[in-house]
C-alpha cells in the first residue's frame, strides 16, 4: 500500500515538473493578425485581432492607438482559462482620433511563465491612415425602368478607389465593376418573385478604409403578368425521368416524394450553385453587346414566369416558377451560343439535365438545359453562333427542347429583354459608352 501511495506522488511529483519545465521553457511568442489588414481605416469600420499560442494558450490581448501626445486603449482582454486561439472586435469610433496618420499598437500575451511570469510578449506596430470621409457618387445614366422579372444597369463614378461597389435590391447585392474610362458600370435584376412595392435598388459604393456611402437613384419598377399552368406529372413520367436522380437521394424508392424533393431541394441546390458560379463572372464584358440569339425555327413552349402547379392523380403536389423559355424546333437541334463568353459549367446539372452554362462578363451569364450532348467543355471561349450541343430531354425535361435562361449575379431573369437589340442599346449599350 505504502508502495503505491509513494508510486502516486512520485508520479505527480513528475508529471508537476514536466509541465513546470514545459511553461519555464515555452519561449514561443503568439501569433497575431489584424483582419482587415489595410493602411487606411474608418472610425465605424469592426476590426478583428485574433491571436494564437499552440503551447500555453492566450492570457490577454490589448489595441492602443497613438496620435501626438494622445494615447488611447480600444481594447484590454484577459482569458482565463487561456484558449490556444483567441479573437476579440473592436472600432476606432470612441478613440477621438483625427483623420491623419496614427499609430496602433497590437499586444499579446500568452499563459507561460516565461520571463518570471510574464509569459511571452508579441508587440504588433502598425503605422495607419484614418479616413472618416465616405467617397462621393455621382449616377451618369438617366432613366432606370426596369421590368419585374428584368434587368437594370446603372452607369456611376466613384471618387475613390473601392473596396465593394454596387447595387443593393433587398437582401441581393449585385457588385459593379469598374469600367477603362474609370466609370462603373452594374447589372441589377428586379427579381420575378419581388414584388414593384419592395423594388427600391440603391448604389452602394465602400472606399479602402471601409467608409460607405448609400445612395438613391431615380427608377421606375415596371410591374408585370405571369401565366398560371398546371403541369400533370404521370407515373410513365416518374418511371421515365426519377431513375436519374437516385444517385442524389440513395434510398429514396418513392418516385413521387423523389420529384417533389428534386423539383424543391435540388432545385434550390440548383440555383445556389448559379449565385456561386455568376461569382467568378469576368470583370470585364465579354459579349459584343448585340441581341443575344435564339434556337433557330423553335418556337416557344412555356414561358419566363410562369406559377406553375403540379398536379398528381387529380391532387395539387408542389408549386414552381418557371425561370427561363422552353424552346422547341427538332429533336436533338443544334444549340447556338446567344453570345460570346467562357464556359463556366458543362455537365449535368440537376433539374436542368445536361447543360452548359456561358460568363458573357460583369455578372452576365446564359444557361442551355436538357441538352442530350455536349460540345464544348468548361473554361472554352465561344462565340455568338458557335454550337454549345444539342437538344434532349434530360432533367426535368418531359420532351425534347432546350430551357434558354439569362441570369443576372445568378438570379433567372427574362431572357426576352436580351433578344431585343433596341432594349439592350437604350438600357443595357448606352451604359458603357
Amino acid at each position: 500500500m505504502k508502495k503505491t501511495v509513494f508510486g502516486i506522488i512520485a508520479l505527480l511529483v513528475l508529471l508537476g515538473a514536466a509541465a513546470g519545465y514545459f511553461f519555464l521553457t515555452d519561449g514561443e511568442k503568439p501569433l497575431v493578425t489584424l483582419l482587415p489588414d489595410s493602411p487606411k481605416v474608418s472610425p465605424k469600420r469592426e476590426y478583428i485581432v485574433e491571436a494564437a499560442d499552440s503551447g500555453s494558450g492566450i492570457r490577454a490581448i490589448s489595441v492602443m492607438v497613438v496620435q501626438g501626445d494622445k494615447r488611447i486603449t480600444v481594447l484590454d482582454k484577459t482569458f482565463s482559462p487561456s484558449p490556444p486561439q483567441a479573437g476579440e472586435a473592436f472600432t476606432l469610433e470612441g478613440a477621438g482620433l483625427k483623420d491623419g496618420p496614427f499609430e496602433m499598437v497590437i499586444t499579446a500575451t500568452d499563459n507561460s511563465i516565461h520571463e518570471f511570469g510574464g509569459g511571452n510578449v508579441t508587440e504588433v506596430h502598425k503605422t495607419l491612415t484614418l479616413d472618416s470621409i465616405p467617397p462621393v457618387v455621382g449616377i451618369l445614366s438617366q432613366a432606370h425602368n426596369v421590368r419585374q422579372g428584368g434587368v437594370g444597369c446603372i452607369a456611376y463614378s466613384v471618387s475613390e478607389d473601392t473596396e465593394s461597389t454596387g447595387i443593393v435590391v433587398g437582401d441581393l447585392f449585385a457588385p459593379g465593376f469598374k469600367l477603362p474610362n474609370g466609370h462603373y458600370a452594374c447589372l441589377f435584376p428586379f427579381p420575378v418573385t419581388m414584388e414593384p412595392a419592395d423594388f427600391k435598388p440603391r448604389l452602394k459604393a465602400v472606399d479602402m478604409a471601409g467608409n460607405e456611402r448609400i445612395v438613391d437613384f431615380r427608377h421606375q419598377a415596371v410591374a408585370r403578368k405571369f401565366k398560371a399552368d398546371t403541369m400533370n406529372v404521370s407515373d410513365s413520367f416518374l418511371q421515365s425521368k426519377m431513375p436519374q436522380f437516385f444517385e442524389f437521394y440513395p434510398g429514396m424508392n418513392d418516385l413521387l416524394q423523389l420529384y417533389v424533393t428534386v423539383n424543391n431541394d435540388l432545385r434550390r441546390e440548383n440555383a445556389k450553385t448559379l449565385r456561386e458560379l455568376a461569382a467568378k463572372t469576368a470583370p470585364e464584358l465579354l459579349w459584343d453587346k448585340k441581341s443575344f440569339l435564339r434556337l433557330p425555327n423553335a418556337a416557344p413552349m412555356a414561358g419566363f414566369g410562369d406559377r406553375r402547379t403540379y398536379v398528381y392523380q387529380g391532387r395539387e403536389i408542389d408549386k414552381q416558377t418557371h425561370m427561363g423559355v422552353d424552346l422547341a424546333s427538332l429533336e436533338n437541334a443544334q444549340v447556338p451560343a446567344a453570345a460570346g463568353g467562357k464556359v463556366a459549367y458543362a455537365g449535368f446539372f440537376g433539374i436542368y439535365g445536361q447543360a452548359v452554362v456561358l460568363d458573357h462578363g460583369l455578372g452576365l451569364q446564359t444557361i442551355y438545359s436538357h441538352l442530350s450532348q455536349i460540345a464544348v467543355k468548361e473554361g472554352d471561349q465561344v462565340k455568338r453562333g458557335d454550337i454549345l450541343g444539342n437538344t434532349g430531354a434530360t432533367g426535368l425535361a418531359g420532351g425534347d427542347h432546350l430551357h434558354f435562361g439569362v441570369m443576372v449575379h445568378g438570379i433567372e431573369v427574362s431572357p426576352i429583354e436580351w433578344w431585343d437589340q433596341h432594349w439592350i442599346d437604350d438600357n443595357v449599350a448606352d451604359r458603357f459608352k
